[in-house]
């Protein structure tokens, strides 16, 4: 599975911490703001999207009044509590990127979420320093599925796209991942649970968890 591979390339929600429960929670309050309650189609059509192009559907979808930059700021604040103190790491994650440094593996993000989130998520986890680029999908033209901002890591990073390992949990990351020319591994999460047979059927690779993987490549180095 990583024979030949530089660089890991890690979506962050869902990916590599425990934090798509925070999302749903706070789409059925924001919504309930306005009259709304929370559509059962709503995360399978936003997922991927960039944190400025969810703002623009919910605003078309659902006619906001506010601005989009109120719109975000907004989801920041009602997040961004949750990302220092609530949120965990994905099960042997610290371990993985443990791995990956020892090995000379470079590491990049490649969210959809906001810049402020992403940096309070990866301090409180204390996973910053594990990770040469950090990337918004708001920095690049389209969110995923376009390839777009796996290639823009990837080009940060100075590692060829088929050098790349992508760690995603969502169907529409990982054919971001693929179109990008990569090799994606399918994270498991209990939020995407139902879409597994999808996720395997579109990733090279499959994992429950880091722990998982981190164990099954330490095995094979011993």
């Amino acid at each position: 599975m990583l024979e030949g591979i530089k660089a890991f390339i890690f979506d962050l929600d869902g990916t590599l911490v425990d934090s798509m429960w925070m999302w749903k929670a706070i789409d059925i309050e924001y919504l309930g703001r306005y009259g709304y309650e929370c559509p059962d189609d709503l995360q399978k059509v936003i997922e991927g999207m960039s944190f400025s192009e969810t703002a623009v559907y919910f605003k078309e979808r659902f006619q906001i009044p506010d601005s989009l930059d109120e719109i975000k700021a907004a989801w920041t604040e009602m997040s961004i509590d949750k990302y220092r103190y609530e949120v965990p790491l994905k099960p042997g994650a610290k371990e993985f990127l443990d791995y990956a440094r020892e090995h000379g593996i470079v590491c990049g993000i490649a969210t959809s979420n906001g810049r402020e989130m992403v940096d309070a998520v990866l301090t409180s986890t204390g996973i910053k320093d594990y990770f040469q680029v950090v990337t918004t999908a708001c920095e690049v033209k389209e969110g995923k599925p376009s390839p777009d901002i796996y290639l823009k890591v990837a080009a940060d990073l100075g590692v060829e796209p088929g050098r790349c390992l992508v760690f995603e949990d969502v169907p529409a990351g990982i054919l971001a991942g693929k179109r990008a020319g990569m090799k994606v591994c399918a994270v498991a999460d209990e939020f995407s649970e139902h879409m597994r047979e999808e996720k395997m059927a579109l990733a090279d690779y499959d994992i429950e968890d880091y722990l998982e993987l981190f164990e099954r490549e330490t095995a094979v180095s011993d």
